[in-house]
């Protein structure tokens, strides 16, 4: 994830945090310093985010580690100021694999509130009269509250908190994984929206902000779950770009443009003989010739390196591939592995997509 500082390893884990959580770093030390008026009240409020943060990694460990015990690895650990972000590699398919992942999370903070409930901290009494009872609470109280409303919120069963993985995983131990991910969308779009009307009702712009991220969560694991039962049975051949052009490194900008208003290529190869040496995008285009006018070369603008695939790999795959490397395009290979038949790009993949969506609401009418 770009704009991130990277901390450290955890467990062979990579945890980085993003440049925005400085934002909260601030609100902060503003919130506590404005109203204790006392620099070791601020300090303390200070370490409580970064306790509090402290939780969060644990609890996106615990779902890192209960993936790994499945065989599937994690990108990285990401802080960001509304919580974490642990990125596997794959999402389990088994339902019971995902439930046990979905639920270490939780399991992690529910630990933390029995360790600290059992050392004898008791949770705070919530007084409405006070705007600001969370500040004058102790640490260890905040601390308890906090993980306790972790657990809480993390189980509703709303994408994309780990409930709403909790619940599709549940739905897909009666039925197909794409209509359990339907159902369990649903729902926790029925819940944003009860979110949104309680916002609206009692004045509460956060309940606002809950509700747009459960729904665009909800929206975003349904695509992405008809996207992997779409591209499941796919190969690169169905869904790669046949008429093409390439470049070569000596050519011209006038040359590229060209071929740029000629068709509705965006994104062009550069190959020397066969062997491909990179790539040159549309934005590229336009920055050198308004650089360097039409006589620029192609080697000078375009982006080094140019992946190929097989026709036979599997698309998902390969999609994958193109959105982890922030590839363009990927060259793809003939069957004689001498030469290159076609283009895949995931503007090409996303028209593939479209048209098989289509297909599959032909034949289920209404």
């Amino acid at each position: 994830m770009s704009w991130c500082w990277k901390l450290g390893k955890l467990a062979g884990i990579t945890v980085q945090v993003h440049w925005t959580f400085l934002i909260l770093i601030a609100w902060t030390i503003y919130a506590y310093g404005s109203s204790t008026q006392n620099l070791a009240d601020t300090i303390e409020g200070v370490l409580f985010i970064f306790a509090l943060f402290g939780c969060v990694v644990l609890h996106e460990l615990g779902h890192a580690l209960a993936a790994r015990g499945y065989g599937i690895e994690t990108e990285d650990i990401t802080l960001l100021p509304i919580g974490g972000l642990a990125r596997l590699k794959k999402i389990p398919e088994e339902p019971r694999e995902e439930l046990v992942v979905a639920l270490a999370g939780p399991a992690v903070n529910l630990v933390i509130v029995l360790g600290l409930t059992l050392g004898g901290i008791s949770l705070p009494i919530l007084d409405s009269s006070s705007s600001d009872w969370f500040l004058q609470t102790p640490f260890l109280a905040k601390l308890l509250a906090i993980n306790l409303m972790l657990l809480t919120f993390n189980l509703l069963p709303a994408f994309p908190m780990d409930g709403g993985r909790v619940l599709r995983a549940l739905l897909a131990m009666r039925m197909d994984h794409a209509r359990a991910t339907r159902i369990a969308a649903s729902i926790g779009q029925f819940m944003a929206i009860l979110f949104g009307f309680l916002g609206l009702s009692a004045g509460q712009p956060f309940l606002l902000l809950i509700a747009l991220f459960v729904w665009i969560g909800a929206e975003s694991e349904a695509a992405q779950t008809a996207e992997r039962v779409i591209f499941s049975d796919a190969i690169v051949e169905n869904a790669s770009l046949r008429d093409y052009q390439t470049l070569r490194p000596e050519d011209s900008l006038e040359h590229a443009s060209a071929l740029l208003l000629e068709g509705s290529q965006h994104d062009f190869p550069v190959l020397d003989g066969r062997r491909p040496l990179g790539v040159l995008a549309r934005g590229q285009l336009i920055a050198g010739l308004a650089k360097e006018g039409r006589h620029a070369l192609v080697r000078d603008w375009m982006t080094s390196g140019l992946e190929c695939v097989a026709p036979e790999d599997p698309l998902l795959d390969a999609v994958n591939r193109l959105r982890a490397s922030g590839s363009l395009c990927m060259l793809v290979r003939a069957h004689d592995q001498d030469s290159h038949q076609g283009l895949l790009t995931l503007e090409n993949a996303g028209e593939y997509f479209l048209v098989q969506v289509a297909l599959m609401e032909s034949s289920n009418p209404r």
